[in-house]
């Protein structure tokens, strides 16, 4: 379980492929050491750490697997070396709950369509399949590449979300352009009042 509230950002330093898998090898400079077996979020997507060794710049170099189907519901597969990803490690019992309950599985991927610079914050317009419609409203929450936000505006197969500057320098919506897929997660105390409704 996270929080969507990024720690920090890290590094694609390898990639692969190992038959229908992909291994990622990953920098971070983590504040703590973490350990093998440990979930991290990695742009949303919860992967078990598999290996881990250090390098000389003191920061912390380890993989990860993403298994076919991951591979194919997120962007995973689009990743290359040198890709920033915005890195959560898993929520602590006692901790703050900054952001709201995400669980590091993506429900899709969505595509950025527009970003309008508004002198002091950014806004993202975001297009979804429309089978998750019912699953966003007007000023809920949304996990877009593991970052918790806020909805501005909900539309049928499209969304938008305000970045603030803190926001934007501390995760990777800095190199975020039109054209991107992102991960999706929505909400889900929302999904598990839609599945309710759909039993009565």
């Amino acid at each position: 379980m996270f929080t969507g509230i990024v720690e920090l950002m890290g590094e694609v330093k390898s990639v692969k492929t190992d038959k229908t898998n992909v291994v990622f090898e990953i920098e971070a400079n983590f504040p703590e050491k973490i350990k093998i077996d440990q979930s991290i979020a990695h742009n949303g997507v919860c992967l078990t750490v598999t290996d881990i060794f250090d390098s000389e710049a003191e920061k912390t170099h380890y993989t990860v697997t993403a298994v076919k189907e991951t591979l194919e519901k997120t962007n995973l597969g689009d990743w290359k070396v040198g890709k920033k990803v915005n890195i959560e490690r898993c929520l602590r019992f006692g901790d703050r709950i900054d952001g709201h309950f995400v669980q590091g599985h993506v429900d899709t991927k969505g595509k950025c369509v527009k970003i309008d610079n508004l002198e002091g914050s950014w806004m993202y317009y975001i297009e979804f399949p429309t089978e998750f419609a019912s699953l966003l409203v007007d000023k809920g929450s949304i996990c877009i590449n593991g970052v918790s936000l806020t909805v501005v505006k909900a539309e049928k197969d499209s969304f938008c979300v305000t970045i603030i500057p803190f926001t934007y320098t501390h995760t990777t919506f800095q190199d975020l352009r039109v054209g991107e897929w992102v991960n999706l997660e929505f909400d889900i105390l929302g999904k598990y009042i839609l599945r309710k409704e759909s039993l009565k």
